[in-house]
């Protein structure tokens, strides 16, 4: 039966098996991986298999968003609402954005979309951004290398964590978007060079996420998320001392490999200094150098608040203020606060509450420097009123 309906879609729609085509069962399209760019044949699942029960699949992970268990707004979401859809022994005309659930009683057929236009599939980016590359590709992209992309990456991963403080928006869709064009675009340069390509990219990820979840995918047990931690940061020392190994470069002259790298490597220096810091306090805490209990924390910013009024210089001064910052993040972290997001919305709150003064003043016609402490102070109070009543 199969056979027969090749052998219609290759006459009527162009088919060309050797390019591939997918089957897949209709009851089952919502835990399928369709790709867009590839030709798709439905069928009734009793056209593959023999037993009279079809099974009941779970939504295809990364799909099962607004689709859910609905296999025609599945379609809708992976072909635009015009596209063809062929229906076998009647005449053309179907269209996706027709289809009805009876219409997935019979087989029908998808041809495929071009490249470019099947953005919903897992393909499209690397796709696209390999097109852009090529010789009559865009010259903007043609000009980039890793060095030039590296600030467009600060700005992206910037506007993802800033999105994040509203939630799942379709702005963060957006967001988050931008921010995977540049991982497509850095693996795109690594696959011309003939380094790595996408398929690393996501090896790498995900062998590692399974290799440091033994308790999920192996037989280790973590009931809590403190266990987790902990055991994540054990198997993260024993790759570091693996690694260490492998590379046998650095040699002490009695032909010894070099010693384990540190808990902290890979905490970026670019890094905010905040979220560094919190990370490098939290790999250390999961490795048991930690407060008996926050107690001794709050003890120790009030020894560093202490040292900072008795710095003698400017340079004593400078440290004993990093001093105070690095033990203030440790409180943050004991109380499960992200230091860099409280400063963050310090920050917002302080523009919030400034452009109030600035309106107050402005109200009562004068510049801002033109008043003392005692009337901004006022003004400031009024500020923080206002919201309190807003």
């Amino acid at each position: 039966m199969l056979d027969a309906l090749v052998a219609e879609a290759r006459l009527r729609w162009g088919l060309d098996p050797a390019n591939g085509l997918q089957v897949f069962a209709a009851e089952a399209l919502v835990g399928a991986p369709i790709e867009p760019s590839r030709p798709l044949l439905i069928v009734p699942l009793a056209m593959l298999r023999t037993e009279a029960a079809p099974d009941v699949q779970s939504p295809l992970p990364g799909r099962a968003g607004p689709s859910g268990r609905d296999p025609l707004a599945l379609l809708t979401r992976l072909y635009s609402a015009d596209h063809p859809v062929g229906r076998f022994g009647s005449v053309d005309g179907a269209t996706v954005g027709a289809l009805t659930p009876s219409a997935l009683e019979t087989p029908v057929y998808l041809g495929p979309v071009a490249p470019e236009l099947a953005i919903a599939g897992p393909w499209a980016m690397p796709w696209i951004s390999a097109r852009l590359r090529q010789p009559d590709g865009c010259p903007w992209d043609r000009e980039q290398t890793h060095q030039s992309l590296r600030k467009h990456l600060l700005e992206e991963a910037y506007e993802v964590y800033d999105a994040l403080e509203a939630g799942a928006t379709p702005d963060l869709a957006g967001e988050l978007g931008d921010l995977w064009l540049q991982v497509v675009l850095h693996a795109q340069l690594a696959a011309e060079e003939g380094v790595f390509d996408l398929a690393d990219v996501q090896a790498a990820i995900a062998s590692k996420i399974v290799r440091r979840h033994p308790h999920v995918f192996g037989d280790a047990v973590a009931r809590t998320a403190s266990d987790v931690n902990r055991q994540w940061e054990r198997i993260k020392a024993d790759e570091r001392a693996e690694a260490a190994e492998a590379e046998g470069a650095a040699m002490d002259g009695s032909g010894a490999p070099a010693g384990a790298k540190s808990a902290l490597d890979g905490i970026s220096p670019s890094m905010p200094a905040l979220a560094a810091s919190q990370e490098m306090q939290e790999r250390a805490a999961n490795l048991g150098y930690d407060w008996p209990s926050i107690d001794g924390v709050l003890d120790k910013v009030v020894e560093e608040a202490n040292e900072l009024r008795e710095a003698a210089s400017d340079a004593e001064t400078a440290e004993e203020f990093g001093d105070l910052l690095f033990v203030l993040v440790n409180v943050a972290r004991r109380r499960g606060i992200e230091a860099e997001a409280a400063v963050r919305a310090a920050n917002a709150k302080f523009r919030r509450r400034f452009a109030s003064v600035e309106r107050g003043a402005a109200a009562q016609g004068v510049a801002l420097r033109d008043l003392d402490f005692a009337a901004l102070d006022a003004l400031w109070d009024a500020a923080k009123a206002e919201e309190k009543t807003s």
